[in-house]
C-alpha cells in the first residue's frame, strides 16, 4: 500500500471519527500537532575541511477521537522537508523493519531539497482499567534506564539523539493486563517489513518492596531474547540496571550478528544535589560491539547497528548526563559518552529555553575527540584507531511548536 491510498483513508477514518456515536462526547476528539526545525552544521574534520549545512523542517498532525466509550482512534501524518548543501551527507528517515505497510512517500531524494510524507501513527486502542490493547502503527517503548536502555529494543534512539519527543510508530498489536498496584503482564506482536523482522515478545512487570521489576522475553527480529530490570531508590540516589540476553543469527555472514551470544547491559544511577544539579551515570556493555577499533567498520555494517538495536560500535562505556536549571525558562545540560577501551569520547552541552507558551528551542554542540584514522600499506581505507577520533565539530539548534 503506497502512501497516497493511506492519506485517502485516513482523512476518510479521520472525518467519521470526528463524528463520533451518541456514546462519545465532544471532548473524545483531538486534533493537534507541532511544527519542528532542526538545523545542523558539521565540519567533517577531513583535510580539506568540508563544511556541511542540513536542515530539516517537519510538519506533524495528530488525530485521536472517541469512537466508542472504550474504544479509541489514533492517527498522525508526518510531513518533513530535507535541506543539505551536499545532498549525499544526510537522508531521509530510511524503511523502518518493524513497519509491514509501506505509508509513506519520499520526494527527489537525490537532490539538495527533498520530502517525505508518512504516517507516523494509524490504530484502534481500548483500555477499561484491567485490560488494554492497540492494534495498527504505534509507539512502542520498554525499559527504565534515561541515557540508553538495553530493554528498549523495538525503536530506541540514539544516545545522543536531540529529538526525542516522539517515538517511530511501529505496526504491531500490543495487549496488556494489569493487576494488583504496579503489576502488569503484556504481549506483543510487532509485523515487520519482512517475515525474518517480525517480533513476538511477552513482557511483566511487578513492584517488589519498592523495587520495580522488568521481565521482556521471546523472539526479537528472528533472536531469542530474555531481558531483566530492576529499578529503585537508596535514600536520594536512584539506582537502575537492565540486562538483555540474544542468541544472535547470520554470525558467519558479514551482515549479520557478530557473535551467536551477545548481551547488552548497563547499570544507571541518578542524584539531585542540593543547588539543583542532577546527575545521571551510566555505564554501558555492548556486546555486539568490539574491543578492536580495526573492526569498527564491520560493526557499522552487522544487523544489530542496520536494525537500531545498538548505535555504538565498542564494547565498554561510561555514559554521564548532567542537568541543571538556571533559570524558570533555561535548562543546562550535557551528555559525555565515553568509550572506555580506545579512549575516544563525544561531548554534547545544550541549552534549553522556554521562549513561550509551547514554544521551545535547544542550542547544542558537539565536540570529539580520540586517535584519528592512520594509513596502513597501500590499502583503499585508512585504518579505524578510535571511535570518535574521525568526527568532526557539529551543532546547531532545534526549534519547536506545539499545538
Amino acid at each position: 500500500m503506497k502512501l497516497p491510498s493511506c492519506c485517502w483513508l485516513m482523512i476518510l477514518v479521520a472525518f467519521f471519527a470526528a463524528s463520533p456515536p451518541a456514546a462519545a462526547t465532544p471532548r473524545d476528539f483531538s486534533l493537534h500537532g507541532a511544527v519542528k526545525s532542526f538545523n545542523l552544521y558539521l565540519d567533517s574534520g577531513s583535510p580539506e575541511h568540508q563544511e556541511v549545512f542540513s536542515s530539516a523542517q517537519n510538519l506533524r498532525l495528530e488525530l485521536s477521537a472517541g469512537v466508542t466509550a472504550a474504544l479509541g482512534f489514533e492517527a498522525a501524518l508526518d510531513q518533513r522537508l530535507l535541506w543539505r548543501n551536499r545532498p549525499g551527507f544526510m537522508s531521509l528517515p530510511q524503511d523502518n523493519v518493524n513497519r509491514f505497510f509501506d505509508f509513506e512517500q519520499n520526494r527527489r531524494e537525490k537532490d539538495r531539497l527533498s520530502g517525505q510524507l508518512q504516517a507516523d501513527r494509524l490504530n484502534l486502542h481500548a483500555d477499561n482499567g484491567r485490560l488494554s490493547w492497540t492494534l495498527g502503527r504505534q509507539a512502542i517503548g520498554f525499559g527504565r534506564i534515561s541515557l540508553f536502555s538495553p530493554l528498549d529494543v523495538i525503536a530506541p534512539f540514539a544516545p545522543d539523539a536531540v529529538d526525542t519527543d516522539t517515538r517511530p510508530g511501529v505496526d504491531a498489536l500490543k495487549i496488556n493486563r494489569y493487576f494488583g498496584l504496579a503489576g502488569q503482564l503484556g504481549g506483543i506482536v510487532v509485523f515487520g517489513s519482512e517475515n525474518r523482522y517480525n517480533s513476538y515478545l511477552l513482557s511483566a512487570g511487578e513492584n517488589v518492596r519498592n523495587v520495580d521489576l522488568l521481565l521482556l522475553t521471546g523472539i526479537l527480529r528472528d533472536r531469542a531474547l530474555l531481558g531483566l530490570g530492576a529499578a529503585g531508590d537508596i535514600g536520594n540516589l536512584g539506582l537502575k540496571a537492565e540486562i538483555s540476553l540474544y542468541h544472535g543469527l547470520g554470525a558467519e555472514q558479514s551482515s549479520g550478528d557478530p557473535r551467536r551470544e551477545f548481551a547488552v547491559a548497563a547499570m544507571e544511577a541518578w542524584y539531585r544535589l542540593n543547588n539543583g544539579l542532577v546527575v545521571i551515570a551510566e555505564y554501558l556493555y555492548s556486546g555486539f560491539g568490539s574491543n578492536d577499533p580495526a573492526a569498527y567498520p564491520l560493526i557499522a555494517d552487522s544487523a544489530p547497528v542496520r536494525e537500531g538495536l545498538g548505535f555504538l560500535l565498542g564494547r565498554h562505556y561510561l555514559m554521564l548526563g548532567p542537568s541543571l536549571l538556571i533559570h524558570p525558562l533555561v535548562n543546562l545540560s550535557g551528555l559525555l559518552i565515553c568509550n572506555l577501551r580506545d579512549h575516544s569520547f563525544l561531548l554534547q552541552p545544550q541549552l534549553a529555553f522556554s521562549l513561550a507558551d509551547n514554544v521551545e528551542l535547544d542550542l547544542f554542540w558537539n565536540l570529539t575527540s580520540g586517535h584519528g584514522p592512520r594509513l596502513a600499506g597501500d590499502g583503499p581505507q585508512p585504518v579505524v584507531r578510535s571511535e570518535f577520533g574521525s568526527g568532526g565539530r557539529s551543532g546547531g539548534f532545534f526549534l519547536r511548536w506545539y499545538f
